[in-house]
């Protein structure tokens, strides 16, 4: 899999707030990250990050919980 952006890996990109759930689903060549939350405009919206490391996945959750939540 090719590096993802680091842009395209921020929740904070697509969310301002997020809810209590996220979900991890491993894939052959790396994870899929699920949040939902509220926008930057206070609009339901769903973010769905693919990362293709261990690394990667574990700098989206640390970010996941630093984020206010909704």
């Amino acid at each position: 899999m090719a590096k993802t952006k680091e842009s395209a890996m921020k929740i904070g990109d697509k969310l301002a707030k997020v809810n209590e759930e996220m979900t991890i689903k491993m894939v052959d060549n790396g994870f899929v990250f699920e949040i939902n939350g509220r926008d930057h405009d206070d609009d339901w919206k769903g973010a769905k990050i693919i990362v293709s490391s261990v690394d990667e996945l574990v700098t989206l959750i640390k970010e996941a919980v630093e984020l206010p939540r909704d």
